[in-house]
């Protein structure tokens, strides 16, 4: 069965609003967990995904990917973080980079059992194996590209948190740039390349689970 367009949008949208909002919390639990209280006071650390929702990054532009067929792009509003707040703000930025990324795989892994047990469904069956697919698609796309060693993506973050302080400091000063470096790779094909080989790896193991 072939879905069109409006169709499509409706079946992606939890998926990708949910896969965005749930890790931008995630960051805001951790980041309360080990110290910091700026999300929580500034009531950023919520499911709701009105609080996280930017409306260019969070659905126009994932749309936009979704029906030309490139890899999923997008952004929600970042929760904010004062890593001077973290009671170890090095060691402790790991985790909080790391929640983000961890979120996606476990909405990865609900996801499949959508699809696993979306037979039970009778006529919704359909739709739910495909929602699922995509909460699979969405959820490893944005965790394997938030692993990107590239300031402020998490994955930056976690660099960061690793190298020694005489590297930590003059890498973690790429962040000004990275928004427009993630872009330049992106339209030039390049994110893709580099990208493509850790997604299908995450795929197969993500889908061994059925």
């Amino acid at each position: 069965m072939e879905f069109n367009i409006v169709q499509k949008i409706a079946i992606y949208a939890l998926p990708i609003i949910f896969a965005i909002t749930v890790h931008e919390a995630a960051h805001g639990y951790a980041a309360k967990y080990f110290g910091d209280l700026t999300a929580e006071k500034l009531g950023r650390i919520s499911l709701n995904p009105l609080k996280h929702i930017d409306p260019f990054g969070t659905i126009l532009l994932p749309a936009l990917t979704v029906m030309l067929g490139g890899i999923l792009f997008g952004w929600a509003k970042p929760v904010p973080v004062d890593f001077s707040n973290l009671r170890n703000p090095k060691k402790d930025m790991l985790w909080v980079a790391a929640a983000g990324p961890a979120s996606n795989l476990a909405m990865a892994v609900f996801w499949v059992f959508v699809i696993k047990f979306s037979s039970a469904t009778g006529a919704y069956a359909l739709p739910m194996e495909v929602m699922g697919k995509a909460g699979v698609s969405i959820n490893i796309v944005l965790m394997v590209l938030n692993l990107l060693p590239l300031p402020p993506l998490d994955g930056g973050r976690i660099a960061v948190s690793l190298l020694p302080n005489h590297l930590a400091r003059p890498f973690s000063q790429i962040e000004r740039f990275g928004f427009f470096i993630l872009i330049a790779l992106l339209f030039t094909g390049i994110l893709g390349k580099i990208l493509d080989p850790f997604i299908g790896l995450a795929y197969r193991v993500i889908f061994s689970l059925i």
